[in-house]
């Protein structure tokens, strides 16, 4: 593909997960699966939250939050990729490309900035439990979801919008199953040092910045639990932020091995499993370890059901 400006006329080429036949069917299935599990669990959680007076708290309503940004992660890629995977024709459009990635760049940083922000609320719930209600009002919960999401457009128009002005030369074909930036640097026939540089600063302001918050607020909770004599009582409380951190230990992990490490010259079969780990895996994951082990969530699943029957 040429040097152009004209990027109306720009098509793009997804080589996707595998050429082999019987592996495609295989990431087919599993896939769709995956997308068909993600929408259920995660539109279930919403509804419940919704539906069910004694979840709406700050907790809930960031985790409903966090449920709309796993559907929009699965329904942005795992569409493009069941498509491409078994049609004969693997091309994307410019636009479409640029939305993907835009919207892609938009609910990572959205994401990074949410569980930050829920850290911070369990670090309120556990250490200063008197002046929860009070710190935690609806005002503030409402003002940190619009920020996350925010910061998470902003982010995206510095990120995505030097990568495509790039010139890309010679081939069109794009070895990964979406379009995302690190494999179109690649494309480039320019230095993309300066790319490089946003993004690693990106990942400084944004990334990082949200996982030591994290951290510092987690340090607060662990020496709040250490504080507490019975060894009951110490795990009840932890039970209350396990799940969070496990969703937070397996997202930023995923989202620093990509980003935060030096780019090589070739983007091999590693880098889009770990794209496939943070963009279906885990959006599918994250409702069932933030209920599985929530007696709140679960009893008010079953009120649900109860009035859902009462109705038929």
């Amino acid at each position: 593909m040429e040097h152009t400006n004209q990027t109306s006329s720009i098509h793009f080429i997804l080589l996707g997960l595998s050429d082999d036949p019987q592996l495609q069917i295989v990431y087919v299935f599993g896939l769709l699966v995956m997308y068909l599990i993600t929408l259920s669990g995660n539109s279930l959680l919403i509804l419940v939250v919704t539906v069910v007076p004694m979840l709406h708290t700050p907790m809930y309503f960031f985790l409903s939050n966090l449920s709309i940004i796993d559907i929009s992660f699965s329904c942005t890629v795992v569409p493009k990729i069941l498509i491409n995977t078994l049609s004969t024709d693997k091309s994307i459009s410019f636009f479409q490309c640029a939305f993907q990635m835009y919207i892609h760049m938009v609910l990572g940083a959205a994401e990074s900035l949410l569980l930050a922000v829920m850290a911070y609320d369990r670090f309120v719930a556990i250490c200063r439990p008197l002046h929860y209600k009070s710190i935690m009002n609806i005002r503030l919960c409402i003002y940190l979801v619009a920020m996350s999401w925010t910061v998470g457009f902003i982010n995206s128009c510095i990120l995505v919008l030097p990568t495509l002005n790039l010139p890309f030369c010679g081939s069109n074909y794009v070895n990964h199953f979406f379009c995302e930036i690190p494999p179109f640097l690649l494309m480039s026939c320019v230095d993309t040092r300066v790319n490089e540089i946003i993004i690693y600063i990106s990942a400084a302001i944004i990334v990082m910045s949200s996982f030591f918050l994290t951290v510092i607020s987690y340090i607060h909770i662990v020496t709040t639990i250490l504080k507490i004599h019975s060894i009951k009582g110490r795990y009840k409380v932890f039970s209350t932020c396990a799940s969070h951190l496990l969703v937070v230990t397996v997202y930023y992990g995923t989202i620093m091995i990509m980003y935060v490490r030096p780019h090589s010259t070739q983007y091999h079969t590693m880098d889009k499993i770990i794209s496939l780990l943070y963009t279906t895996v885990t959006p599918m994951l994250n409702p069932f370890i933030y209920s599985m082990r929530n007696k709140d969530f679960l009893g008010a699943i079953y009120k649900f059901h109860n009035q859902v029957c009462s109705y038929d």
